[in-house]
């Protein structure tokens, strides 16, 4: 049997390799993939050495804001921040760690990057509600009941507290049934409940049981304030009755429904 002539053996070929204008098409698609390959990695390099390598991206100042006890040198000092580093490598997550761990004013500290070259530390601070007297000190307690500082005068305006209730005696039992850290937290809780006007004169915060917390005012005037619960209808109760009995000596409001004054 005779095989392929020259002529079907050419369209045989043809059919294999495709059509002349595709062929064409194919050469210049491969290029320009090649060609963004190159550009891509070429970008990419350039972007992390740009980054990680060059001078134009690295940490030069430090930046504090919110402080109020604490002071930017101080904030600087503990949060360590590697100056002359490139900013892309800062570890912001450990740099917050650092400030809350050695600094424990700090209730909350942002830390963000000011490209090209800052870093910036935004600092809230606690917040005392109540002192504890300590020695000739005071330790500042915040209104999460958190005892975050030692100061050697206390704050004006920040009542002490006075934890009267002990493992003797008559508040023995609240004693042994809350513990100290409870008792400290209602008090806590009477202090960030109370009217301004009452917050700005308290000198004391008493605490004999759970039940039974007190306030001293500066003026001499007293409070019976109960627990530490229902303290928004106690702070409306005092205010109605301070209102109402300018001249009384002593408030209780431990039953908000049923509030009383005596004295004169």
């Amino acid at each position: 049997m005779a095989g392929p002539t020259t002529a079907e053996r050419g369209e045989r070929q043809q059919e294999s390799s495709g059509p002349p204008l595709v062929r064409g098409l194919r050469r210049p698609r491969v290029r320009r993939i090649v060609i963004l390959v190159v550009l891509v990695l070429l970008l990419g390099g350039g972007g992390f050495w740009a980054l990680y390598g060059s001078q134009w991206l690295r940490v030069r100042h430090v930046s504090v804001s919110g402080t109020l006890v604490l002071t930017p040198a101080e904030v600087r000092r503990a949060a360590a921040v590697p100056v002359g580093a490139p900013m892309a490598s800062v570890d912001t997550d450990a740099i917050e760690a650092r400030l809350r761990r050695k600094l424990p004013r700090i209730d909350t500290v942002d830390v963000v990057r000011s490209w090209p070259h800052g870093i910036g530390l935004k600092v809230i601070e606690r917040t005392p509600v109540l002192l504890v007297r300590k020695g000739g000190n005071f330790i500042e307690v915040d209104d999460d009941g958190v005892r975050f500082a030692t100061v050697p005068q206390a704050p004006k305006g920040v009542p002490t507290l006075e934890l009267s209730a002990s493992r003797k005696g008559p508040g023995a039992a609240s004693f042994r049934r809350f513990g100290t850290g409870r008792l400290v937290r209602a008090a806590v809780r009477v202090a960030g409940d109370l009217p301004p006007s009452v917050a700005r004169t308290t000198r004391t915060v008493q605490v004999r049981s759970y039940d039974a917390i007190s306030l001293q005012l500066g003026d001499g005037r007293t409070v019976a304030w109960g627990s530490g619960e229902d303290g928004r209808a106690k702070a409306r109760a005092l205010t109605a009755l301070m209102k109402a009995a300018p001249g009384a000596r002593h408030f209780d409001v431990s039953v908000p429904t049923a509030p009383a004054s005596s004295g004169s």
